[in-house]
């Protein structure tokens, strides 16, 4: 039912923040907390928190400082263009008390490209002052890391692309492992046996998510965790209580 890696470390945490005015205003289709959770969920950073801000200072200041000293890892998303809108790089030096400064080393990156380098676009080798930077194989212009916070494009290629460049640096956990099983019952059926499960196993999260297909209702239920023993010992039990209610035909078979 379930798969495994390398068994590690236990789990560090991690935020996500989505910063920009496009994402809050429905313009621009968010794409990078799906695939930064899963890329940390199978390394074994374990994604507590997200927040979507604007592109206001004060607020990403407040809030790279509140996540930061929460989390293990911090990873922001948006704002770090050429355009007048983009200041996360300049809100993270605040949040630092750091100067923004031009990197020499980001400068010879972005030389790689064979786009003029003007004002703009050095505005973008612009980083707080002792931050290490983040290779940008897709189009040059690097993000950056300070301590525990890891600034990413927004663009979800380039934020993809960057991600893969850091991978290795990131001190890993167990691996966050999932089982899941689709049936066709009504969620308003199955939450007493549900949260008898969830009651059994405090350990794991077990979670019911609805769906509509072809005329019928259901949910695929999900058990996440870290003991692969104990995710198939709840599945088994969530398996057993649905066929007990509904019959074999109504639930699927776990995955």
């Amino acid at each position: 039912m379930t798969t495994s890696k390398q068994r590690r470390d236990p789990l560090p945490s991690a935020c996500i923040i989505i910063i920009g005015n496009e994402i809050l205003s429905g313009k621009t289709r968010d794409a990078n907390l799906q695939f930064l959770a899963e890329e940390l969920g199978m390394l074994g950073i374990k994604l507590t928190e997200a927040r979507v801000i604007p592109d206001i200072e004060a607020t990403i200041v407040a809030t790279v400082n509140e996540m930061r000293a929460q989390f293990t890892y911090v990873f922001t998303t948006g704002g770090i263009g050429p355009t007048h809108d983009d200041i996360t790089a300049l809100s993270i030096a605040k949040a630092f008390k750091r100067e923004l400064v031009l990197d020499s080393n980001a400068v010879a990156r972005m030389q790689r490209g064979s786009f003029e380098l003007n004002e703009a676009r050095l505005k973008m080798a612009h980083v707080p002052e002792g931050s290490t930077l983040i290779d940008n194989p897709t189009s040059f212009a690097p993000g950056f890391r300070i301590e525990n916070v890891y600034v990413l494009a927004g663009i979800p290629s380039v934020a993809r692309a960057m991600f893969g460049t850091l991978v290795d640096e990131l001190r890993a956990g167990e691996p966050i492992l999932s089982c899941n099983v689709d049936i066709f019952i009504r969620e308003g059926d199955i939450a007493k046996p549900l949260e008898a499960v969830a009651r059994d196993f405090p350990d794991l999260d077990v979670g019911s998510y609805p769906f509509s297909r072809d005329g019928r209702y259901g949910a695929n239920l999900v058990v996440r965790g870290t003991d692969s023993k104990r995710i198939d010992a709840a599945m088994n039990e969530i398996v057993t209580a649905m066929v007990t209610l509904a019959g074999t035909e109504n639930v699927g078979k776990p995955s």
